[in-house]
């Protein structure tokens, strides 16, 4: 695995590695969908360099570039990843934040993350709230969450989807941050609602919107990047 602060290469090919495009045969049980998706996945640079560096998935190279361009998994934090399964995000924060405290939240239960605190329960429940802020011990550095609602192929649903577990964790980022902590969530392309990025402007000095190169560009997902908590 990569050493703390590790660069990811921002360009369209992230491996010095010369890779052959992969072709997949149709095969007759599986959906022309599924074979698409599965040549997708075989000639993804960003799957193929994730999977060279033990990362669980391709979403971690998106958290470092993240954390390249913004600066804000350092040594010593305490960090939560909401919504952590696999643990990718997890894996980034345990790597950068050597000497801090790493917690992974999910609903699901996911595999344990060597260095990092993982705890099965609703962060939306005040009982299991609690229980983070009892593991944390003190005030988070930063709130992570890389969360996106199951696509109901309705662009407006899964846009309301979106935004209202975005609401839940910037409500749960308020409520454990320490002063200048960051908060980075996931939305989609066109950014915050204006109720939502008034929320944050007001609770955080800068807010930006980025989509970093791992992205693919079909994707509509892009990340808020909130830095600074009053």
């Amino acid at each position: 695995m990569p050493n703390s602060k590790t660069k990811i290469n921002s360009g369209k090919d992230t491996s010095d590695i010369r890779h052959k495009t992969i072709r997949v045969k149709s095969a007759k049980r599986r959906k022309i969908s599924s074979t698409r998706w599965l040549k997708r996945q075989l000639n993804d640079p960003y799957v193929r360099e994730a999977r060279i560096r033990g990362y669980r998935s391709r979403a971690a190279i998106k958290l470092i570039q993240l954390d390249d361009k913004f600066n804000f998994l350092r040594k010593g934090h305490r960090v939560i990843d909401l919504g952590a399964a696999p643990g990718g995000w997890t894996q980034v924060a345990v790597e950068r934040c050597t000497g801090g405290k790493i917690i992974g939240v999910d609903i699901l239960d996911m595999e344990i993350v060597a260095g990092a605190c993982i705890l099965t329960g609703d962060f939306l429940s005040e009982t299991f709230r609690e229980e983070v802020k009892k593991n944390l011990d003190e005030k988070a550095n930063v709130v992570l969450t890389d969360m996106a609602a199951s696509s109901s192929g309705h662009p407006s649903t899964d846009h309301l989807r979106i935004i209202t577990m975005l609401e839940s964790a910037i409500d749960f980022a308020i409520d454990i941050l320490a002063k200048r902590g960051t908060f980075v969530g996931k939305v989609l392309q066109g950014g915050t609602e204006n109720k939502l990025l008034s929320v944050l402007k007001n609770n955080f000095s800068t807010v930006h919107h980025y989509k970093p190169p791992a992205s693919r560009k079909e994707s509509s997902e892009m990340y808020v990047v909130a830095k600074n908590f009053k």
